[in-house]
């Protein structure tokens, strides 16, 4: 089976690490873990960055740390994992789903600037599938509103728009480092930011509501332990020195595809010319009239793991029960995109054929 993704790490390459781990006994909050804070910081350009242990719990943190709650409004992005929306729900505040571009599968301008009220305190844009295509411009929307952005970058890490790298475009960015992504450490993930307010509000709440004074911990507000391990930051480590040329041969095999598949049908995902998409997942929209789910089953047939693109949150059951908001191109797309194979020494010719053949039998 040509699996949908492969991890850019090996035992072997933090063998030394894990060992030096375990012989210190210290396996939280140590070299490591700064370590890669401050190697996250200098990568991304960012004053201030916070491990956590998962772009969920990030972006809890982000809601929390503007003071968000019941009554206000988030206006989220359509197109995403349902963590997206989760968050805004599980604190009480009401969702607002923002429809998205049929091309870039972001969030729409127009769309964002029709559903600002005066309850909306904050947005959530997702760079879909790791694509930021549009995120500058809803930044200046928010600006205009004076209200914060937060970024779900999850998938995102390595991305950039207008030569600017995700993570220091909205006031506040969330990234994954789930299995799935570019860089995994198992779970986990980062917030960075480059306001000093909300950063002395993280490192207060993210360090069980403490600060320190004359060496003992003075419990000032409540707070949470969303930390990272110390394996997991060597991990976090190794991968991030080769996430550069990681994108690049994403890109570079994503291209591949292209060629073959926009012969017989299949549209990628845009992005936009002044954008560095790190290509974390390879989405495409099918040839319209084609059966997704059934092009998926062949594909497994023959060997092939493959997926969805993702969900439409406002047509997942609660959401619609609850909201009856349903977005429609975020419905299209849920049921109209599919993600491929898309690693280093992927045999994309093999998966190109076995579509192509999907195609003939289809037409006829």
């Amino acid at each position: 089976m040509i699996k949908l993704i492969k991890p850019y790490i090996t035992f072997q390459e933090v063998e030394e690490d894990f060992k030096r781990i375990f012989e210190s006994g210290t396996f939280t909050k140590g070299e490591y873990v700064n370590k890669f804070l401050q190697e996250i910081k200098t990568y991304i350009g960012v004053d201030h960055a916070f491990l956590t242990t998962s772009a969920t719990t990030a972006l809890t943190m982000c809601l929390k740390s503007l003071g968000i709650g019941l009554g206000d409004e988030v206006i989220v992005s359509d197109f995403s994992f349902p963590a997206t929306v989760n968050v805004v729900e599980d604190i009480g505040a009401m969702p607002i789903f923002a429809d998205v571009d049929q091309d870039t599968f972001n969030m729409k301008p127009e769309e964002l600037e029709r559903k600002i009220t005066q309850k909306t305190k904050a947005v959530i844009f997702v760079d879909a599938f790791g694509n930021p295509s549009g995120i500058s411009k809803i930044k200046g929307i928010c600006e205009k509103h004076q209200i914060p952005l937060i970024e779900d970058a999850a998938c995102a890490i390595g991305s950039s728009e207008n030569g600017v790298k995700v993570g220091t475009i909205a006031d506040l960015t969330c990234f994954s480092f789930h299995p799935r992504k570019l860089l995994t450490t198992g779970e986990g993930g980062v917030i960075t930011t480059n306001k000093k307010e909300i950063a002395e509000i993280m490192s207060v709440k993210l360090n069980h509501g403490a600060i320190v004074r004359d060496g003992m911990a003075d419990f000032i507000n409540y707070g949470y332990n969303y930390r990272l391990s110390e394996l997991q930051a060597a991990m976090g480590i190794k991968q991030l020195i080769k996430l550069e040329s990681i994108v690049k041969s994403r890109n570079s095999i994503a291209d591949e595809y292209k060629k073959r598949l926009h012969l017989v049908g299949f549209k990628r995902q845009n992005s936009l010319d002044n954008v560095i998409h790190n290509i974390q997942s390879l989405v495409f929209r099918v040839p319209e009239g084609m059966n997704r789910d059934h092009l998926i089953a062949y594909l497994t047939e023959n060997g092939i793991e493959s997926t969805i693109g993702t969900y439409c949150l406002s047509n997942t059951t609660y959401y619609r029960k609850k909201y009856n908001s349903v977005q429609p191109i975020a419905k299209y797309l849920e049921k109209n995109t599919v993600t491929l194979p898309c690693y280093d020494n992927v045999d994309h010719k093999y998966i190109s054929n076995i579509i192509e053949k999907y195609v003939r039998t289809f037409e006829d």
